[in-house]
């Protein structure tokens, strides 16, 4: 079983790759579409801002293969600005267009008198409809450092975490997923996430 985190010089690589190795994956740093197109299971970690990140994975040619690998069946998850990319566009600076996997919109978390932007620091997660990846998380806490979150309609909304609005820390369609926060710095909670994942992936590939 191959797990590809996709490399495009916009992702908190070396402590993903750390954290899938504790759990027993010996995953691929990789920017080689072939690679990205025949692996099991691929990985879109992310941090700095959303007109940047779709400019390096164009650059790189690699929009059209990570939505080839996903039609065909390949799971993903993207984490922190890597579950934003996976929406429609986003409002960051400039509209842009995102991947398209989950449809949506990235906009701007509203600062609050007592909540400061970006969201960062651990918070608790409501469960509000379970997946494959949520079991046990209620009440769970996680870190997250963000200053956009992802608005979609409640089809594709697995958990929230309450700062001020409801934020999407959890979205998936079919055997897309998101993390708001970064499971790699949340512990055993993050690393039972990727747990999961990894389940998820290895029942994938048994399959075919």
């Amino acid at each position: 079983m191959t797990i590809a985190v996709i490399d495009y010089d916009a992702g908190n690589t070396a402590n993903v790759l750390r954290a899938l190795n504790k759990i027993g994956v010996d995953a691929v740093l990789t920017a080689d579409q072939a690679v990205i197109q025949s692996a099991d299971g691929l990985i879109l970690p992310g941090v700095g801002a959303f007109p940047t990140a779709m400019a390096e994975l164009e650059k790189r040619d690699l929009i059209a293969t990570i939505k080839s690998a996903v039609a065909t069946g390949t799971p993903l998850l993207g984490i922190c600005l890597g579950m934003q990319l996976l929406l429609d566009a986003s409002e960051e600076h400039v509209l842009t267009d995102g991947l398209g996997l989950i449809p949506g919109i990235c906009r701007a978390i509203p600062a609050g008198d007592n909540l400061k932007v970006p969201h960062m620091g651990w918070n608790q997660l409501d469960v509000v409809k379970p997946t494959a990846l949520t079991a046990n998380l209620q009440d769970s806490a996680v870190y997250f450092v963000h200053s956009y979150f992802t608005d979609v309609a409640p089809d594709y909304l697995d958990v929230t975490a309450d700062y001020g609005i409801k934020v999407p820390a959890m979205i998936s369609h079919d055997h897309v997923y998101g993390a708001q926060f970064h499971p790699e710095k949340s512990g055993d909670v993050g690393l039972g996430i990727l747990e999961k994942f990894k389940e998820v992936v290895y029942a994938d590939s048994a399959s075919n």
